[in-house]
């Protein structure tokens, strides 16, 4: 079955496209947060970032940063984010990689939070331990 995305890259549901190559296409969201919501997804059906190539999830973080600078001038932004999330526990709500450029204006009351632990830098280290590259 294919994923929403797809369709819209495919031509098959109409979207509001920004920008399309082989590995990366960009898109008006259609649930406009603010004026110059685009989202950037990638070709091939991934779900997460995990599954991803390496060169679609360099390619999708190039079209972020150019999609950032254009929406960022075009719309008066005063702040861009930039969100990706992956897996239903981490907020992706479509199972196919993707991330949002939203520009953001002082006071659009969007919010994003969680709560901080602060543990102590012996903790830190020893997580660091776990996962270094």
């Amino acid at each position: 079955m294919p994923t929403i995305f797809e369709k819209l890259y495919r031509g098959e549901l109409p979207c509001a496209r920004v920008y399309a190559d082989e590995r990366v296409f960009a898109f008006m969201d259609a649930g406009q947060v603010n004026d110059g919501h685009v989202i950037v997804a990638s070709v091939q059906p991934y779900e997460t970032l995990m599954d991803a190539d390496e060169e679609t999830a360099v390619a999708m973080m190039k079209l972020a940063r150019r999609l950032a600078i254009a929406v960022e001038r075009e719309f008066g932004a005063d702040g861009v984010t930039i969100l990706q999330a992956n897996r239903v526990a981490g907020w992706q709500t479509v199972p196919h990689l993707h991330l949002h450029v939203l520009p953001r204006v002082a006071g659009d009351a969007v919010t994003l939070g969680w709560p901080r632990r602060d543990p102590p830098i012996e903790r830190l280290r020893e997580l660091a331990a776990r996962i270094r590259l």
